[in-house]
């Protein structure tokens, strides 16, 4: 039986690899452990480790990896001494990492030194802020690649990677976006006692790269919400560096009866939220990847998702309290829904139907760049 390790460190990545896992829990021929690590493991952030352990997966192991928000390169050394520890233990076939955190970073590292296959979920996309190196970081310590389209497919092989490493799947969460079993939303609302009408979802997180100023436009970013005089679910930004000035920007919109403000929301919880909104703001890749999908209008604030996708649903802003005030009377002029760039909703099934072949496991473990 071959093992594979599934690492994650926040909300948003669990809920890209949640379907992959599941498909391989029951499966004979491999057994899947979860290593739970970052924002998981913080109280401040709703200690989202009880979303992964609510899974009833077999095998889970936490580690503590947090040291500061400004000091994200000890947090990848302490996750690489960790994670380094387990899988030493463990012994895996296969390290399966997402996206472009420093987890996943410290994931590829440990498998590469080790001589341990590793597998990266959604290479070859955009991120921007830090998040943009190591994402392509992780893609050249990785030797298996799941893309969610074939513009990521064509950026990996820009980047000397071998087309036969290349699976292209789409991206893991439209499985879940479409399936049957989200919650409705009476009963989302009546879980987290949501009493609105009608909302917005609010989600405003640090970019690391333009970290001055940041207080700033944190601060315009809540007055432009409290002047719309609309209502918002709003979500915690993620723990990189600058989110602390975000934190103290929301402690305005407490006791406002305009705002419900949550540290986290379980992802399918979630899902139904974004689906059944009026639009979303702020910098969240939900708005660019997600929201486009359910037709659901997005006011996409800043730098953080430049390039990463095009919709007409999308209104880019600055984040300046007039240009984003402005940006509501855009709302709603499309009914455009975004195409499946991203996916079917098959991404499991043809991640399982790869690890079932012998094209996966036979992926020489040195590395080979191939010329343009």
């Amino acid at each position: 039986m071959r093992k594979i390790v599934f690492l994650t460190g926040t909300r948003a990545d669990f809920g890209k690899i949640k379907a992959l896992i599941q498909s391989v829990e029951n499966h004979n021929d491999f057994e899947p452990y979860i290593f739970v690590t970052g924002m998981h493991l913080m109280q401040e952030y709703g200690y989202t480790l009880i979303e992964v352990e609510r899974c009833g997966f077999k095998n889970i192991e936490t580690f503590h990896n947090h040291t500061d928000e400004a000091t994200m390169d000890l947090t990848l050394a302490k996750t690489i001494n960790g994670f380094s520890q387990y899988i030493k233990t463990i012994e895996p076939d296969l390290i399966v990492v997402h996206g472009d955190r420093v987890e996943a970073l410290a994931g590829a590292i440990v498998g590469s030194l080790n001589n341990v296959l590793v597998a990266h979920i959604e290479g070859g996309e955009l991120s921007g802020t830090i998040d943009e190196l190591i994402r392509h970081s992780v893609s050249k310590l990785s030797h298996i690649h799941y893309t969610s389209n074939e513009e990521a497919k064509k950026r990996l092989m820009q980047m000397g990677e071998l087309e036969e490493s290349i699976f292209t799947i789409g991206s893991p969460d439209v499985d879940i976006m479409f399936s049957n079993n989200l919650p409705s939303l009476k009963e989302v609302k009546d879980y987290y006692q949501i009493d609105f009408d009608t909302y917005g979802v609010a989600m405003y997180h640090p970019v690391t790269t333009e970290i001055e100023g940041l207080e700033d436009r944190a601060n315009q970013f809540v007055e432009a919400l409290i002047e719309s005089k609309r209502n918002y679910v709003v979500i915690y930004p993620n723990n990189d560096l600058g989110s602390k000035h975000i934190l103290n920007a929301y402690k305005r919109l407490e006791n406002n009866s305009n705002f419900k403000i949550f540290p986290s929301v379980r992802f399918e919880y979630f899902l139904t939220l974004l689906k059944k909104s009026d639009f979303i703001i702020g910098n969240s890749s939900a708005g660019v990847r997600e929201a486009p999908y359910y037709g659901v209008s997005t006011i996409n604030i800043g730098n953080r998702q430049l390039n990463r996708a095009s919709s007409s649903k999308i209104i880019n802003v600055p984040c300046e309290k007039q240009m984003i005030l402005e940006a509501f009377k855009k709302l709603n002029q499309s009914t455009e829904k975004s195409n499946n760039s991203f996916g079917k909703g098959d991404s499991a099934k043809q991640f399982l139907n790869s690890l079932e072949s012998l094209a996966v496991w036979s992926i020489n473990h040195q590395k080979q760049f191939k010329d343009a």
